[in-house]
């Protein structure tokens, strides 16, 4: 072959790579219809390494629309399916949002990693991943993205203590803040302490025993262990006991993390009404940076091709949820890689994998559109991601 011949070739090579690219990117814009007004929907398959895959779309107009984070019951534990939650707080769509704890416990249903809803921490954050921000104001909602530690500490008797957990299973060696939002007792079992706190004073100490009534207007502090032994020493009724929540980012400013994106997230958490977590983020910046390793995630999970819920800002400022249908002849599943991806293709600037498998589920106008991997149909799951029509 000559030199031009082949120089030929190659440019024909690119220039029909181009070509499938944007050829691919106006299908998919082409498939989206207006079901509600700030509400697009596309169904769209593709051929992903010999296998087909079932994406279903949302595209989001949050001029015209809010975003919720729900969670199953309206407490801090528990379950329920996606189609439900969407029911019960009028939603028009919804998606299954973070990683939680699966199993027949009466635990189930605790967030694996940070929640908070309504400005209230329910969940403590774990391992520094990724989290999902949603601010609403009454004309506007935005959304954002960060590696985050969120964690709450108080301090009695002139010492700092930093909660061990929020909201869950007290365990050995645990110091576990519980709000009314978790049950009507701390459901904590053997030998420990706890502590009732109202309007920031200690009113009942109850040592040698679990399962203390939950004040409406206060928290219960539960310590075993080590902790137990501290707290005995600091504590006396009447104390005043000071609440506080602490938040660190990723990377820090002392790894090379610019001062000013630190006060910008900053802001981010302050306007945060809703924070969930995810694993790991997929886009950054327009471009694919997939921190799975950072985010003590397993290769298998990024590289194997499961279900898929993931979220991402457009470059045209809409908003996106997405779930790949997996685990089926009908549709294989996809890779992280493969996804982000696709996200990119889609406009993506900044993208976070959700929780996935048999808990992916998109609704829409009270419908489940994709299709579970359960054997049972639908999942129930923790918390969920729900769109409602700015009023």
């Amino acid at each position: 072959m000559t030199q031009i011949s082949r120089q030929r070739s190659i440019t024909a090579f690119f220039t029909l790579a181009i070509f499938a690219a944007v050829f691919a990117n106006f299908a998919v814009a082409q498939n989206f219809k207006e079901v509600y007004p700030g509400v697009e929907y596309a169904r769209v398959s593709r051929v992903i390494d010999g296998k087909n895959v079932n994406f279903n779309l949302l595209r989001l107009d949050l001029n015209k629309v809010r975003l919720d984070v729900v969670h199953a019951l309206d407490s801090a534990i528990g379950t329920e399916t996606t189609s439900s939650l969407a029911k019960r707080h009028n939603a028009v769509a919804a998606i299954n949002a973070g990683f939680f704890r699966l199993d027949n416990s009466i635990f189930a249903g605790d967030a694996a990693g940070v929640l908070m809803i309504n400005h209230r921490l329910l969940s403590e954050s774990s391992k520094d991943r990724s989290a999902l921000f949603i601010a609403n104001t009454p004309s506007e909602t935005s959304a954002s993205f960060a590696r985050i530690t969120i964690g709450s500490s108080f301090r009695v008797g002139g010492k700092d203590f930093t909660f061990t957990g929020v909201n869950r299973e007290r365990r050995a060696d645990d110091l576990i803040e519980y709000t009314p939002e978790f049950n009507t007792t701390t459901l904590a079992v053997g030998k420990g302490l706890e502590i009732e706190v109202r309007d920031g004073r200690v009113r009942r100490i109850f040592d040698g025993s679990g399962g203390s009534k939950i004040p409406d207007d206060g928290y219960v502090i539960s310590a075993t262990g080590k902790w137990r032994v501290a707290l005995l020493k600091a504590i006396r009724p009447e104390s005043r006991v000071e609440l506080f929540i602490g938040v660190s980012y990723y990377p820090r400013a002392n790894e090379g993390f610019p001062n000013e994106l630190t006060r910008a997230k900053d802001r981010a958490f302050s306007a945060a009404e809703d924070v969930t977590n995810g694993v790991p983020r997929l886009i950054r910046d327009g471009k694919i940076d997939i921190t799975w390793k950072e985010e003590k995630a397993s290769k298998d999970f990024v590289e194997t091709r499961h279900p898929r819920t993931a979220v991402a800002n457009l470059k045209d400022g809409k908003f996106l949820m997405l779930t790949a249908d997996g685990r089926s002849e009908a549709s294989g599943g996809i890779d992280l890689y493969d996804l982000a991806d696709f996200l990119l293709e889609l406009g993506a600037v900044d993208a976070l994998n959700l929780d996935g498998g048999g808990s992916t589920t998109m609704v829409l106008d009270g419908k489940v559109v994709n299709h579970p991997s359960d054997k049972g149909g639908e999942r129930k799951i923790g918390d969920a991601l729900i769109v409602t029509l700015r009023k």
